[in-house]
């Protein structure tokens, strides 16, 4: 479906405004977004979840609420179109848990989407890979997810580099971040964890000033842009949501990141005051888009948005 695109009202200021023109390193913190299409529920999946950005398209996962069944929304960022995915005769999947965050990655000429479910049992498993091409997937492998030999029901995922062997990701759980390596088509079905470093948000600034209850905000996905070298990390209270940037990342970091003090997201929405969730973050084509669970008190309004006035 097509969806309206527009710029939402939000009651948080932007702060220096300049930033339409402006590059992303002067001090700022950008409020304002539009929609770039929505992501309606689908075979009763109604919580927005996992997020990845491609070249071309955008990746939503909605799932049920009791974790049992995922739909994934394609969006075609230019246009706005939106189609469900769709895997055999079905437009949903039982493979994906709470399929808290997602990205993409090419290998061996072939296009994936990798998935981590929030699973942190020894029976499940805590990492699935999908083959896609066009509008329809398959499900590839499935993966346990180990630190210290014990599972670890990761919430984040984005890809660092690629191998003839392999796909090295960062992995999150909570605020540390992990390295680890997938075997995609053939090998350990075990990724072992090794810890990279944490996210620190001690004096995190939005809008020039300290969070005050930063520290009761919920953890959600992120985004690693390769090229740059720069972190996103969202985390969400209510109809409240902060993207904090962490800049100079490298693959190999072993110290401590800290925000960045020149630059931030924020949005606090007075059209969605009941909820306003970023979930996932991504970038494309030097802009940052993210997906939602938003809500007003009568409906839900998910969508699959971009922030205006940013480039990477």
């Amino acid at each position: 479906m097509t969806y309206r695109r527009r710029t939402a009202l939000v009651s948080a200021l932007v702060v220096g405004l300049a930033v339409a023109s402006a590059p992303a390193a002067q001090a700022a913190t950008v409020s304002d977004y539009s929609d770039v299409a929505a992501t309606p529920n689908v075979e009763g999946c109604t919580i927005a979840q996992g997020f990845a950005a491609g070249p071309t398209y955008l990746y939503a996962i909605k799932t049920r609420s009791d974790d049992k069944r995922s739909v994934i929304h394609r969006v075609d960022k230019n246009t706005g179109v939106s189609t469900v995915m769709t895997t055999g005769a079905k437009t949903y999947n039982p493979w994906l848990g709470h399929a808290n965050d997602m990205t993409t990655a090419d290998f061996g000429g072939k296009h994936y989407l990798f998935v981590v479910t929030l699973d942190k049992t020894t029976s499940g498993v805590q990492l699935v890979q999908l083959g896609y091409t066009g509008t329809t997937y398959t499900k590839v492998r499935s993966f346990h997810v180990t630190y210290d030999g014990k599972p670890r029901g990761v919430s984040g995922i984005d890809r660092i580099s690629t191998s003839s062997t392999g796909i090295t990701f960062f992995f999150k759980s909570a605020k540390q971040v992990y390295r680890g390596t997938v075997r995609p088509a053939s090998g350990s079905r075990t990724v072992k964890l090794a810890k990279a470093f944490t996210l620190s948000t001690e004096k995190a600034l939005v809008d020039g000033a300290v969070v005050p209850d930063l520290a009761t905000f919920a953890n959600q996905g992120f985004h690693y842009d390769i090229a740059k070298k720069v972190l996103y990390y969202p985390l969400t209270k209510d109809n409240r949501s902060i993207v904090l940037v962490y800049r100079n990342v490298g693959r190999t970091r072993d110290t401590t990141a800290k925000p960045s003090t020149e630059d931030s997201f924020s949005i606090t929405s007075a059209d969605y005051p009941a909820k306003f969730e970023i979930e996932g973050v991504g970038t494309s084509g030097g802009r940052l888009y993210f997906n939602t669970n938003r809500a007003t008190s009568q409906a839900a309004a998910d969508g699959v948005h971009v922030f205006e006035g940013y480039s990477s």
